[in-house]
């Protein structure tokens, strides 16, 4: 009935468009899945409703809102008819009005401030408090380095949440020490990302796709002696830095400016700040320089010019404007401080 008032996506080859997805009670077996037309206005109104009465009548105010492309083969995106045209003309706004149908949900139940963990977004998503992290990525190096970077596009493409899972999500043995030590990295690098989220499908694991879909153990203890205690060190410095990171969080909501910055955007004047593309900044007075590069034990920051930098492992103050080698043991990775910043503060605990 609701499929001929518009609200599920059509087929440029007749009906509506459907492909094999594992559903829950069937076993093996794949069954026909559809989805939503999210353009349609009436469409996303059913969907709150759905999400109002199963979910937010119970207490739940957050919602992850997984595979909001929506999930399915390219070629079948292809052929997707939307009642605001066809697929490849406005598909990618799918993600964004996904959020924008929970989020004026919320809004006409009295939350102003919502938020969605969602892991597709289009330009203009961040106004329905989208939370955006980068999918079902690689447990790779190459993958951390990459997040890296994708991370400061999606900051300067104006939305400010980012996130990744740590450690990437398609795999992972915990009992691995090659992995281990990815994971360790991968941490470091999201106790400094806008949220922080450990999340992966660790082995021991089912098939991907497969309704019995489930994970190892991905706790911080999941991952040995050796990590173990400095998981626990940098989850107290997220704690410590979170009065920092709630004020970054009010100024992005206020003026637009992200949360992770690249370089330059702090320092335009400095030529060499518009070429680095590994660093960035956590707000005005963090500098962050991960380490995504197996066995590496330091690497080379460099210091933008304008301000004095503080070595949050040593205490040592650096002119801006250099480039420095700094060590990085697998217990940190480099981390400056802008002389005088009161987030300082958060750092006394692991360097006392």
């Amino acid at each position: 009935m609701r499929s001929r008032v518009g609200l599920l996506v059509k087929d440029s080859h007749g009906g509506l468009l459907t492909f094999p997805w594992p559903a829950r009670g069937h076993g093996t077996d794949y069954q026909p899945m559809t989805c939503l037309d999210a353009t349609r206005p009436a469409t996303r109104r059913h969907l709150w409703q759905q999400l109002s009465e199963h979910y937010h009548s119970l207490g739940v105010s957050a919602f992850w809102l997984d595979a909001c492309e929506p999930d399915m083969p390219l070629e079948l995106a292809a052929r997707a008819v939307y009642s605001a045209g066809p697929g490849v003309q406005v598909g990618n706004l799918y993600g964004k009005l996904v959020a924008c149908a929970v989020a004026e949900g919320l809004n006409e139940a009295g939350d102003e401030c919502p938020l969605s963990l969602v892991r597709s977004a289009w330009a203009g998503s961040q106004r329905y408090g989208a939370a955006l992290w980068s999918g079902d990525i690689q447990p790779t190096f190459e993958s951390l380095a990459q997040q890296i970077r994708a991370g400061l596009n999606v900051a300067m493409s104006g939305i400010p949440w980012w996130n990744t899972d740590i450690g990437g999500f398609l795999g992972g043995d915990p009992a691995d020490p090659a992995y281990q030590e990815l994971l360790v990295r991968w941490f470091q690098y999201g106790t400094f990302s806008p949220l922080m989220r450990l999340h992966g499908d660790r082995a021991p694991n089912h098939p991907t796709f497969s309704a019995d879909m489930t994970g190892g153990p991905n706790e911080v203890w999941a991952y040995g002696d050796q990590a173990y205690p400095i998981l626990t060190a940098h989850l107290r410095l997220r704690e410590r830095l979170r009065p920092y990171l709630l004020e970054l969080s009010e100024q992005a909501h206020h003026t637009g400016a992200p949360v992770m910055r690249p370089l330059f955007f702090g320092f335009p004047e400095d030529a060499y700040a518009w070429t680095v593309d590994d660093q960035f900044l956590l707000g005005p007075d963090l500098l962050v320089a991960p380490v995504a590069e197996a066995g590496a034990r330091c690497r080379t920051v460099h210091l933008p010019a304008g301000a004095r930098w503080t070595d949050t492992a040593t205490g040592e103050l650096h002119v801006g404007g250099t480039t420095l080698e700094v060590p990085a043991p697998l217990e940190r990775i480099p981390v400056f401080v802008r002389e005088g910043a009161a987030v300082a503060d958060a750092f006394t605990e692991i360097t006392a």
